[in-house]
């Protein structure tokens, strides 16, 4: 299985409609395959200059490590030099890399790391949550609303 383009602009939209349900302010969303590659975006009326750019760095982070950016929050506090490290190199080949909380990944069925989506606009916690109701809406699996049912 394969994330879509479709399953991204749903995931997108249903992510802004949580957004909005909430009051967060104006969000950029960003939804990136196994590889880390951007396969859809979206950035709302009114979010600041570098949300995509944040969003992107998230969910790359999350793919390219197999994590949520939550969990390489924490692992950045503990690990300073090598996260250090990861950046720079990070930097050196132009792909973002943000361990900030706001990004978690995206699951097949039998486990496999489709992708991931981060999000920038709010707390690390209210991106989180955003790209967490638009996985959901989207049909999409994300290991940390299951956490959550159990």
């Amino acid at each position: 299985m394969a994330l879509t383009w479709v399953d991204a602009r749903n995931l997108i939209d249903a992510a802004f409609a949580a957004a909005r349900r909430h009051g967060s302010r104006p969000m950029a969303v960003v939804v990136v395959d196994a590889a880390a590659q951007v396969v859809a975006s979206g950035r709302e009326d009114g979010a600041s200059a570098l949300r995509l750019d944040i969003a992107l760095g998230k969910a790359a982070a999350a793919a390219g490590m197999g994590v949520s950016s939550r969990v390489l929050g924490q692992r950045a506090k503990d690990l300073p030099v090598f996260f250090g490290a990861v950046a720079a190199m990070s930097a050196r080949t132009h792909q973002p890399f943000v361990p900030h909380t706001g990004a978690v990944l995206i699951r097949s069925a039998t486990g496999e790391v489709l992708g991931a989506a981060g999000a920038s606009g709010g707390t690390g916690d209210e991106d989180e949550e955003v790209v967490i109701s638009g996985i959901r809406a989207a049909g999409l699996i994300c290991p940390e609303a299951q956490k959550e049912n159990t």
